[in-house]
């Protein structure tokens, strides 16, 4: 397989792929079906400018939503407006109304990941003997060892899961 997967590819326990090797032009990806998380539901929605989607809400699953690229507005039931752009995020409860629209110029890819049953705790392993925190490296130069908003290191992101 290239650097960069494309087209969905799948082993024993893992699938990798993209958006766009799901499909191309706007509306959703169904990334659950396609990798086959079967845990929580996740789907990447390709908004166009200026499109909105209709006000809904759910029965039992909170959402999380991410801008990964472009501009949405999210609207509650209480007529509260939220501007979000790339690397924004919202968590809404299952009954709480939202309407999703694109005011900006240029297509926007949110994905929305939803869930019931709560957080089940920090549970991540390493093999006997790996330190998970000496397992990433920052190979980039232009970093000065400061690893944003907190101070995380990559390298012990999942150690904090």
């Amino acid at each position: 397989m290239s650097d960069q997967a494309k087209q969905t590819e799948t082993g024993t326990g893992w699938a990798v792929g993209s958006l766009d090797g799901i499909g191309e032009g706007p509306g959703f990806r169904k990334i659950r079906n396609e990798l086959d998380v079967k845990e929580f539901g996740v789907n990447a929605i390709v908004m166009p400018a200026g499109y909105g989607a209709g006000m809904h809400w759910h029965d039992e699953q909170e959402e999380l939503y991410f801008v990964h690229s472009g501009q949405i507005e999210i609207t509650f039931g209480d007529g509260s407006k939220h501007s979000l752009g790339a690397g924004g995020l919202a968590r809404v409860d299952a009954a709480t109304p939202r309407a999703v629209s694109n005011p900006g110029e240029v297509e926007a890819v949110y994905v929305v990941v939803g869930g019931k049953g709560g957080y089940v705790g920090r549970d991540g392993r390493s093999p006997e003997g790996v330190n998970p925190r000496a397992q990433a490296e920052d190979t980039n130069p232009d970093h000065d060892g400061q690893h944003g908003k907190g101070g995380a290191n990559p390298a012990e992101a999942d150690a904090q899961l």
